[in-house]
This record gives C-alpha cells, structure tokens and sequence, in this order.
C-alpha cells in the first residue's frame, strides 16, 4: 500500500482506513492527506469511490471483511460493473476494490460471518478482473495491474485473504 499511496492520484477510502487499524495495519506509511474515513456503509463507498475515479484519482476501497461486500453489491454490480456501457463510454471509472476475507487461523477467530468467500461468486457477477491473493507475494503485481487498468478507466477486484498477511 505503500507503494500505491506514493502515488499522486491514489486515494484511500473506507471504514477503519484513517482510525482504528488503518486497513489492518497496511495503511500506516500512507499519508494522512491520501486516507478518507467513511461510515460503515459499503454502497456509499463504492458510490463515492465511483465520484473520486470520474474526477481524476484513483481510489482505492477498502473493505474490511469480504461478508459485507454484500451491502455494496448494488452500487458494485449495477453502477461500477455498468457505467461505462450506460454512459456509450462516456464514463469508464478506474476503481480498485479491495477486500479483506477474515481469519480463520489465529487465536481469535471471528466467525463464519468474517470469514466467507464470494471469489467464484464475483467471477460470475462482474465484467472486471477479479484477482484472488493465495500466497503474499502476489500482492504488489495484482496492485500494479489494477492501478494500471484504473488509470484507462477498467475497474479490478483484488480479494486479500487476512491468513496470509504476516506471511513472507
């Protein structure tokens, strides 16, 4: 993320990405100026996030746990997923979705509402890459990919898995 907020155009929004854990901790060499706090309203973020690419950045939404991408799914699957064919090309926003599935192999398990995997569900649902972390070196290759792709106007689905974070 580092790497990513170093960026002029990046900015970061979600729950818990300015307070709290800064996006489980990957937030904090990111600038303050770069991290936009939101409500827990995952739709919302998404909407705006769709307003920040339409006006020039790129944003990047975090989402906390993958289980409640679902309250953003219209705003993800009707608006982001379509706006470019809605608008005959005229808006083709460059957003990078990123989303946390929950761990399941720490002392502190947090429940099959944390932890569930809609990966094969987006493959079905979405016109975008979609781009499934399995092991931790991945992760700086999907992030140049999806900032390449947002700066031409595509959206990417980058789904973390939080069992691997303290993984080399």
């Amino acid at each position: 993320m580092k790497m990513l907020g170093e960026q002029p155009d990046v900015r970061f929004l979600g729950y818990n990405v300015r307070y709290g854990g800064k996006a489980g901790g990957s937030l904090n060499d990111v600038p303050e100026d770069k991290l936009v706090e939101m409500p827990l309203a995952e739709n919302l973020m998404i909407g705006a996030a769709i307003g920040f690419s339409l006006d020039g950045f790129v944003p990047v939404v975090w989402v906390e746990r993958m289980d409640f991408i679902l309250c953003g799914m219209d705003a993800l699957v009707n608006h982001l997923n379509h706006l470019g064919a809605l608008s005959d090309s005229l808006h083709n926003p460059g957003v990078i979705i990123r989303i946390c599935v929950g761990n399941s192999r720490s002392l502190l398990f947090t429940g099959p509402t944390h932890t569930q995997n809609f990966y094969e569900a987006f493959l079905k649902l979405v016109r975008m890459p979609v781009y499934l972390i399995t092991k931790a070196k991945q992760v700086e290759a999907f992030y140049r990919w999806a900032i390449e792709g947002a700066r031409k106007g595509k959206s990417t689905i980058i789904i973390e898995q939080k069992d691997l974070y303290n993984e080399p």
